[in-house]
């Protein structure tokens, strides 16, 4: 029997998620329950018996029920524990719950790659060690442990700090000097900035965020992802990258910082086809790649493209002696074709405005030019008067 754990004050409730063979335990909210709150006919499903297919059903009802019982505020917290199929359902109930909601996922996937379990949310996934197949010694220890981890998640007060406005910003190591200097002006005005790792899943996160509402302004200094997503690098947001913002009119300020890099891991891990192009070692475990002149003027027309679909304030800026740190003059990726080729495409197709400096990106300058441009932004978005419709 698959199931999920959830807690309201002291009671823990048993929701069965399971989808073949009847549960063996009594739960509090049977499998029935979970398809009638999805609204999902689950009948030609489950006679077939496929498991694969059965999973995968289970895995869009569970999240819809759950969110419900979220919002109906019958549950504070929610653990499970399985192997594939049982942290396929259990996860993907868990990515509907919103962050901050406690939520831990003890399974045998733990040690592996969990981005497809995780996602852009705050699931503590933790190894079973073993198989989750009965009682013993260890399972026993472990499973202690997790009911210690939720447990803790819900009984800690919370200190939530800052009620501050809320702005985002996307960094990488070439361009850490950049935000840092324009984070501080920007809090100095009396925001509170959050900055994510422009790492494919720290880019998703951002989106995410935006896309609740919760902020303010966007300073997207390192839009380097979409050079992974075009490319072929490991780093990709995926093809919605930008859009959030865009969507629903959240000011932002737009940069192509590291678009001049492509992210792998390892050298030998570099696919065959992209021998002869010029790497650079960030470290053991990262390659980087330049991208080419032909390249960077799609990711040109990416970018402004993306811009342009704004329903809020946006501007482009453009560091025209470089978008990184080892894209400067005398740098490892420095190609002055390829730069000007990105910044071509970007004057061509944009409709919003683009603002250029004569600076590298990291330079003091650039940083308060795009820390003082977003300010603007906003504050030109929250003067202007609402229509009052008769």
């Amino acid at each position: 029997m698959a199931a999920l754990l959830v807690a309201r004050g002291h009671k823990a409730l048993l929701i069965d998620v399971g989808t073949l063979d009847p549960p063996t335990v009594i739960p509090d909210i049977t499998r029935e329950e979970v398809l009638r709150r999805s609204e999902m006919d689950a009948g030609s499903v489950f006679q077939r018996r496929d498991r694969g297919e059965c999973v995968a059903f289970m895995s869009l009802a569970a999240p819809i029920a759950v969110a419900q019982l979220a919002v109906e505020q019958r549950i504070d917290a929610i653990i499970s524990l399985g192997g594939g199929g049982g942290t396929a359902i259990a996860t993907a109930a868990m990515r509907a719950l919103p962050l901050g909601f406690p939520k831990v996922m003890v399974s045998t996937l733990a040690a592996g790659n969990v981005k497809p379990y995780v996602g852009t949310k705050d699931i503590a996934m933790l190894p079973s060690i073993t198989d989750v197949a009965g009682l013993h010694r260890l399972s026993r220890t472990i499973f202690t442990r997790a009911a210690g981890m939720i447990c803790g998640m819900v009984e800690m007060p919370l200190s939530c700090g800052s009620s501050r406005p809320l702005v985002v910003a996307s960094m990488f190591g070439n361009t850490t000097a950049c935000v840092t200097h324009a984070v501080g002006i920007i809090e100095a005005a009396g925001y509170e900035v959050l900055i994510f790792a422009a790492t494919g899943t720290g880019g998703l996160a951002m989106e995410s965020l935006i896309e609740s509402g919760m902020v303010e302004g966007v300073l997207d200094i390192t839009t380097t992802e979409w050079a992974d997503e075009l490319v072929g690098g490991v780093l990709s947001a995926g093809p919605d990258r930008l859009r959030a913002a865009a969507r629903i009119g959240v000011p932002a300020v737009i940069v192509p910082g590291c678009l001049d890099m492509v992210n792998f891991g390892e050298r030998n891990s570099v696919p065959e086809r992209f021998s002869g192009r010029t790497f650079y070692s960030h470290n053991p475990q990262i390659t980087l790649m330049r991208t080419t002149p032909e390249e960077c003027s799609r990711l040109g027309q990416i970018l402004a493209e993306r811009a342009n679909e704004s329903v809020g304030p946006v501007a482009i800026l453009i560091p025209q002696k470089g978008i990184s740190a080892i894209s400067v003059i005398g740098g490892p990726f420095y190609d002055p074709c390829a730069d000007e080729a990105l910044f071509e495409s970007i004057r061509r197709c944009a409709r919003v405005p683009v603002v250029e400096s004569e600076n590298e990106i990291n330079s003091l300058a650039f940083a308060s030019m795009a820390a003082k441009k977003l300010l603007a932004l906003m504050q030109a978005k929250t003067s202007v008067p609402k229509t009052i419709h008769n």
